[in-house]
C-alpha cells in the first residue's frame, strides 16, 4: 500500500478530513489535464448549515495537492513524464510522488432527506488549469515552437523540461510564416505539440508547488522502469490485463506542399514511412499489418524540415496502435504508476510481451489500500512466429 497526504493551499490536512474522505480519485494522462476527486459526507450543523459547501479550502480555485508514498519494503522505480525518470530504488523505498497539484473547480452535491447518505464531490484541475483562464491573439515571430512552450510554461512560474528543445520546429519568420496564436495558452500549445508529435502537460515530481512544463516527444529509450507480471504464481503484480491491437491507421505519409522561397512549381516533398519514435518491440505497424495505410499532407511550411516534422507527428499519432490496460495495487506492484514511464509486460505471449509506454493512470486511494488503473501503449509487436503470419500483402497485387 502507500501512504498519502492532501495538501491544501500548501498546508497538510487535519486529521478529521481523513477521517471523514470517503473516496478520493486522481487520474494523470499525457494527452489529458490531470484532474481530482473528493467525496465528502454532508451532514447538518447545529446552526442548520450544511458541513463542507461552505469550507473556505474548498473554494473555487483553492489549490490542492496529493503526495503519495510507498510503504518501506516495497522495491521499483518511479518514473516521470516523458521518460523522466526520478529514481530507481530496489533496497529502499520510492520517495514521494506529487500526483496531482490543482486547483478546485467544481462541487456536485447530492442530497437526501434528512442528509442521510448525502454527499459533495470535489473535483480539481491541474495548474494547467491557470494557463486557460485567459483567451488571446498573439502574434509569434522569429521564434520556434519550443521557444514559444518554453515562454509560456515560464509566465506562469512553470519550469520547462531539458527535453522541450529537441526535435524541435524551425523558427518561425516575419518573411515566412509567422505563428498565430488564437486560444488560451495550454490550448495553443497543445495543438503545437499535436503537430510536432509531442504531449505537452504540467506535471509535479515529489513535491507540490514545483511544477514542470513538459513539451517533449515520449523518450522511449532505456530499460523499463517497472515489470507487470501476471503469471508468476509467487510474484505476480496484475490479477488481469486486457490487451489489443488495432491497425485501422496510417503508416505512411505523402507529403506535399508548395514553398514562398522556392520558385519550383513541384514545391517540397517528405514523405515518410518513418515516425522518428524507436520501436518498443520487433515488429511496426506496417509490418504487423502487411500493407503500409497511406494519407495525404499538406500544411503551410517555409521548408521541407518543417514539413517532415509534420508528416512524422501525424505517423506519431496513430503509431500508438498496442493497448495494455489493467489495475495494479501499489502494495503488490511496489511503484506509484506515472505517464511517461516505461513498464514491461511478462509473461503475455510472444506477440504482447515487452516494453510499453505508461499512457494513463487512474488512482483510486483509501486508508488501507492504493489502486491503480492503467493505460499503456507501444507502436509495435513482438515478432513473427515461425513461419509468418497473413496479411494483406498475400491479398493484394
Amino acid at each position: 500500500m502507500s501512504t498519502y497526504q492532501i495538501f491544501i493551499n500548501s498546508q497538510p490536512a487535519d486529521a478529521a478530513l481523513y477521517t471523514a474522505l470517503t473516496s478520493l480519485e486522481v487520474e494523470e494522462s499525457m494527452d489529458l489535464p490531470g484532474a481530482v476527486e473528493l467525496t465528502l459526507p454532508v451532514v447538518r450543523t447545529s446552526d442548520g448549515n450544511l458541513t463542507y459547501l461552505t469550507d473556505s479550502r474548498f473554494a473555487p480555485m483553492s489549490n490542492l495537492a496529493v503526495v503519495v508514498t510507498p510503504v518501506e519494503g516495497a522495491a521499483g522505480a518511479v518514473g516521470g513524464l516523458a521518460g523522466s525518470v526520478i529514481a530507481a530504488m530496489s533496497d529502499s523505498p520510492p520517495g514521494p510522488q506529487c500526483i496531482f497539484d490543482g486547483f478546485v473547480l467544481s462541487h456536485k452535491v447530492h442530497l437526501e432527506s434528512g442528509t442521510t447518505n448525502s454527499t459533495v464531490a470535489i473535483f480539481g484541475q491541474d495548474a494547467s488549469w491557470l494557463m486557460n483562464l485567459t483567451e488571446q491573439a498573439k502574434e509569434w515571430i522569429d521564434v520556434t515552437d519550443a521557444d514559444v512552450a518554453n515562454t509560456i510554461f515560464g509566465n506562469y512560474g512553470i519550469t520547462p523540461d531539458d527535453d522541450n528543445t529537441l526535435d524541435d520546429s524551425p523558427s518561425h519568420t516575419e518573411s515566412g510564416h509567422s505563428l498565430m496564436q488564437r486560444g488560451s495558452d495550454i490550448q495553443f500549445l497543445r495543438m503545437l505539440a499535436r503537430r510536432n508529435g509531442k504531449v505537452c502537460r504540467v506535471s509535479c515530481a515529489d513535491q507540490p508547488g514545483i511544477r514542470t512544463g513538459y513539451f517533449a516527444t515520449p523518450n522511449l529509450n532505456g530499460d523499463p522502469d517497472v515489470t507487470l507480471t501476471l503469471n508468476d504464481p509467487e510474484n505476480w503484480t496484475v490479477d488481469a490485463l486486457d490487451l489489443n491491437w488495432d491497425v485501422a491507421r496510417p503508416s505512411s505519409v505523402i507529403a506535399r506542399q508548395a514553398l514562398f522561397t522556392d520558385s519550383d512549381p513541384n514545391g517540397v516533398s517528405a514523405d515518410t514511412t518513418d515516425s522518428g519514435l524507436p520501436l518498443l518491440s520487433a515488429r511496426d505497424l506496417s509490418d504487423f499489418n502487411g500493407q503500409p495505410m497511406t494519407v495525404m499532407l499538406a500544411a503551410p511550411v517555409d521548408d521541407g524540415g518543417e514539413l517532415s516534422l509534420r508528416a512524422k507527428s501525424l505517423l506519431r499519432e496513430g503509431a500508438w496502435f498496442t493497448r495494455c490496460e489493467g489495475e495494479a495495487d501499489v502494495a503488490r506492484l511496489g511503484v506509484v504508476l506515472r505517464p511517461g514511464m516505461i513498464a514491461a509486460v511478462a509473461g503475455v505471449g510472444d506477440l504482447f510481451s515487452g516494453s510499453y509506454l505508461v499512457w494513463s493512470v487512474r488512482h483510486t486511494i483509501t486508508g488501507d489500500s492504493h489502486k491503480m488503473k492503467f493505460a499503456l501503449v507501444r507502436n509495435s509487436v513482438g515478432p513473427a512466429p515461425a513461419g509468418g503470419v497473413g496479411g494483406l500483402d498475400s491479398l493484394l497485387p
